[in-house]
């Protein structure tokens, strides 16, 4: 039985007393086109170890499974937890893992003995907390890709002009990318948003992390401010010393911290704080 129909999500939602729900981002793929899209930018090899964030009814799951995939699904809801716990039984290489996965990342991520990667349809009120919680975690992932809004894919991928605090980091964990366009008709119930896959390469653990982005709130406190007079009022630095650094990076003086890349922000981090 196909699930990728609105009349199959709604005859499971009918069985499983589930109502598709705004608090956890319910919305469910009913095209295979973007799970295609999403399997080929993962390159899965047999035996690869996926986790999945919110698994729903397994459109991308049985996917994930099809390629070769041991599947590590995080699943909050629990009124699917007799679906789930009879799919185990079909495939031994998929695990559901009940409850908040930004609360039990660390300590699932943290033992894998293998590399691993996420590939996820995102609920798109915790993405920038998603992707924060997996970016920085003790042992990251080698590649994230993930159903995200439309808009905020568009921010990450951002270049400088038009960086915000989400695109400096995004790219200072890795190299983003958007995958593919997928129309807000692809889902079930379909929502008011579009959407876009993203693919987060090249990733690399950081160390300093809260410093680094302490600073760079910082810079972005008022968007309106020129960087310097917001950094002169996080730091109680004279507006010339803070100048000079920008001078040093080849910025000017009256640069706002929209138009500075990820590189110039760690360089002007290692200035503040030597």
């Amino acid at each position: 039985m196909s699930i990728l129909t609105p009349t199959v999500i709604k005859q499971l939602c009918e069985r499983y007393a589930l109502n598709p729900s705004k608090k956890y981002g319910q919305n469910y793929l009913i095209s295979d086109a973007p799970i295609r899209k999403m399997i080929e930018a993962a390159e899965i090899k047999s035996g690869d170890v996926i986790y999945e964030i919110g698994p729903g009814f397994g459109v991308l799951t049985y996917a994930l499974l099809e390629a070769g995939a041991q599947v590590r699904a995080f699943e909050i809801e629990q009124k699917l937890r007799p679906y789930w716990e009879e799919q185990q039984k079909k495939y031994p290489n998929l695990e559901i893992i009940w409850g908040n996965a930004l609360r039990v990342w660390d300590e699932y991520s943290s033992r894998e003995k293998m590399e691993y990667k996420v590939v996820a349809n995102l609920p798109y009120q915790i993405t920038s907390e998603a992707l924060e919680t997996i970016l920085e975690s003790a042992r990251p992932p080698e590649r994230v890709i993930c159903m995200v809004q439309k808009e905020v894919a568009e921010r990450i991928v951002a270049q400088p002009g038009d960086m915000s605090i989400l695109a400096v980091a995004v790219q200072y964990f890795g190299t983003p990318r958007i995958v593919t366009r997928v129309g807000r008709g692809s889902f079930f119930p379909s929502p008011k948003v579009d959407s876009a896959v993203i693919e987060i390469s090249d990733i690399k653990k950081r160390e300093g992390v809260d410093i680094f982005f302490k600073i760079v709130k910082s810079g972005f406190h008022h968007k309106r401010k020129m960087l310097a007079n917001n950094l002169r009022d996080a730091y109680s630095l004279e507006k010339e010393v803070i100048e000079q650094h920008l001078e040093s990076l080849n910025l000017p003086s009256g640069v706002r911290a929209e138009s500075l890349s990820v590189e110039q922000w760690i360089k002007l981090a290692k200035l503040l704080t030597r």
